[in-house]
């Protein structure tokens, strides 16, 4: 029999704040004497937010309480109860993630985010939320061709290369629409400190004939090195985030695909004034652009794509065969602390101890495991974690073993011990994990990347 979840999406980003509900129908499709194996199987949006203006109090100061009051009156809109609520993601992203209280904010509004609800901003995860809410995911799936995605929003563009439906590499630019603002006079109330040395214009003044549209080329060249468009030049290291190089392999073609706040601005008309910021500067530049000569759709989703893929994409379920005792769900924030299999194979004590040393409070070990682990493949890990770990052991395993391993490990510890070890979850590096109460057999995961990043 099928069950659902309902998944909330909210994207607190450098111009636009949005909430979506989505429901989440998860079935067995395993054979009925087989072991169970959940899966999403249908994603439903059933209520979109207004898009809202981010509240700031001033250009790096997030306004928590307006958020909060949006928050409320969003779920009154919706006619949902925030307990209601059983996944989903949070995430403060673009250049609001880099406002003073950004965490803060995001503590504020974890109160209306229901029992199991993501608090996250990161430029990885943007990536990829954004493709899968744009369609660029099913789209390389279904047309084989790797596509480079692009959400361009207000504070920053993340990047998402996908190959047969896999998400290959991401990366984020400071390139954003919002990173000028102008009031209706024309005259600049806001230049984003990532301009400076890229153009001149200084708060108060009122940009020259040109100076925009300039600004607006300057950073669509940007955009074209990224693509593998264009000759690579040191502005490509000025505006990435983190490394400075083309996304796309020379002489590879690939579909270029654009969500974000500034793709509806590619294929429509606008007046240049009508958003107060570079915005449809930037989307005219892109349309007569290198990235719009070959083949180019936009999203399925173009402003909410981020929020879209917050809501419905975010979550996903452990295999069915886990193992919990005395553990308090949901968990949230966990920090993963990976082992390979060469480091699982020789000292795993020192592994362990190495590994979570830089954090403080619990952790969560991410473990290969065995393909057919043997009973002493099992009992020598299980006293090998048992005799290392303090304080709840918590466990993610490759392969389907966490029932056997994590009862191995259960009869070793003093009874109040808390032991929670799940199978069939492989999260990357630099990952954290939300795990929520079991639904069946299995339990629902998000992995994510950092609570606030600085990128």
């Amino acid at each position: 029999m099928a069950e659902s979840l309902l998944s909330l999406g909210l994207d607190v980003g450098t111009t636009s704040t949005q909430m979506v509900l989505s429901r989440l129908t998860v079935e067995n499709k395993a054979s009925p004497f087989a072991v169970p194996t959940l899966e999403i199987v249908d994603r439903k949006v059933i209520y979109r937010s207004r898009v809202h203006f981010t509240p700031l109090i001033r250009d790096t100061l997030v306004d928590g309480e307006a958020l909060k009051e949006l928050l409320r009156q969003e779920y009154r809109a919706a006619g949902i109860r925030p307990e209601q609520v059983d996944t989903g993601a949070l995430i403060i992203t673009g250049e609001t993630s880099r406002k003073e209280n950004a965490a803060a904010a995001a503590r504020a509004l974890a109160e209306f985010a229901g029992e199991f609800v993501v608090t996250t901003a990161g430029p990885d995860l943007e990536s990829i939320l954004a493709a899968k809410g744009a369609g660029a995911v099913e789209l390389s799936m279904e047309t084989s061709k790797p596509v480079l995605h692009m959400d361009i929003g207000g504070g920053t563009s993340n990047l998402a290369l996908i190959r047969q439906g896999v998400v290959e590499r991401t990366g984020c630019l400071n390139v954003g629409g919002r990173l000028i603002k102008l009031d209706k006079m024309g005259m600049l109330t806001y230049v984003s400190p990532e301009l400076a040395g890229i153009c001149s214009m200084k708060p108060g003044s009122c940009p020259g004939e040109g100076e925009l549209e300039a600004l607006a080329e300057t950073l669509t060249q940007v955009l074209e090195m990224a693509a593998g468009l264009r000759e690579v030049t040191p502005l490509l290291k000025r505006l990435m985030t983190r490394e400075g190089r083309a996304w796309v392999p020379p002489g590879e073609e690939a579909v270029i695909s654009f969500s974000g706040g500034v793709a509806d601005c590619i294929d429509r008309q606008h007046s240049p004034t009508e958003f107060g910021d570079l915005g449809v500067y930037l989307g005219r530049a892109i349309r007569q652009s290198r990235l719009c000569r070959g083949e180019y759709r936009l999203g399925r989703e173009t402003i909410r794509a981020t929020v879209i893929g917050a809501g419905c994409h975010s979550t996903q379920l452990s295999g069915s065969t886990v193992f919990t005792k005395n553990v308090r769900f949901p968990l949230k924030d966990l920090p993963v602390a990976r082992i390979t299999y060469a480091e699982q194979e020789g000292d795993l004590p020192g592994t362990i101890r190495a590994r979570t040393a830089p954090f403080e409070g619990d952790v969560i070990l991410a473990l290969p495991g065995y393909t057919s682990p043997s009973y002493g493949q099992v009992t020598h890990l299980a006293e090998q974690i048992a005799d290392t770990v303090q304080g709840p052991v918590y466990l993610c395993l490759e392969q389907d073993m966490a029932k056997a391993l994590g009862q191995a490990i259960a009869a070793r510890l003093e009874p109040a011990r808390p032991v929670l070890c799940l199978d069939r979850v492989a999260p990357g590096a630099d990952s954290y994990l939300d795990i929520g109460a079991p639904l069946g057999p299995a339990l629902p995961v998000v992995v994510k990347t950092l609570i606030v990043g600085n990128s």
